[in-house]
């Protein structure tokens, strides 16, 4: 597994500097409102070869990934507290508001979190130790019976993802129709009566 920030194998000096340029420009178009994250335009702006892009980003996930590591390690730092609360329902709730609140904010993210494969294995560990503090938290929910006992881990990150899908359908994003989302959600976690 890798740890907090590792890319994997070492980059020499000018791989290294070439790919936080890129990661440097991808932000700024980002931060601009261009979302597009068109490799050949960030090269072109970052002043390198499309195939360095493509080297080190072989598509516009995997770059998405890149630019999503810090505020997944958020999000698995937050889903590791959650499980160590002492109220696990209490944690469950307070895990899922952030993790809705973040990926609504940034829709790159949001496509990394419901993503069935990765590009990077920096992401696929980010997402095993996400999944592996969230089966915890919902193992200590299920034994105080605060949940279903047919939930898994994956099951609320797709369902999470879900409603941040329906968030961003919507006409008018009000934030309202996310809270709303999100108490159906944790109404469906509920045991049945």
């Amino acid at each position: 597994m890798t740890s907090k920030g590792e890319q994997g194998p070492a980059l020499r000096a000018d791989a290294a500097r070439n790919r936080a340029r890129v990661l440097r420009v991808a932000r700024e178009q980002l931060a601009a409102g261009d979302d597009s994250l068109q490799l050949n335009a960030i090269a072109r702006l970052a002043g390198v070869g499309v195939g360095t892009v493509y080297r080190h980003f072989p598509n516009r996930h995997a770059l998405w990934e890149a630019l999503s590591a810090e505020r997944f390690q958020e999000l698995v730092d937050a889903a590791q507290a959650a499980a160590a609360d002492e109220d696990p329902l209490a944690g469950l709730h307070r895990l899922l508001r952030f993790a809705l609140l973040e990926a609504s904010e940034d829709s790159g993210f949001a496509a990394v979190l419901e993503s069935a494969s990765d590009a990077d294995a920096q992401t696929a560990a980010l997402k095993a130790e996400l999944d592996g503090a969230v089966a915890r938290l919902l193992d200590r929910a299920r034994r105080s019976d605060a949940i279903r006992r047919d939930v898994e881990a994956d099951d609320v990150r797709r369902l999470l993802c879900g409603i941040e899908h329906a968030i961003r359908s919507g006409a008018d994003d009000n934030p309202k129709r996310a809270e709303v989302y999100l108490d159906v959600l944790l109404e469906g976690l509920r045991p049945p009566r």
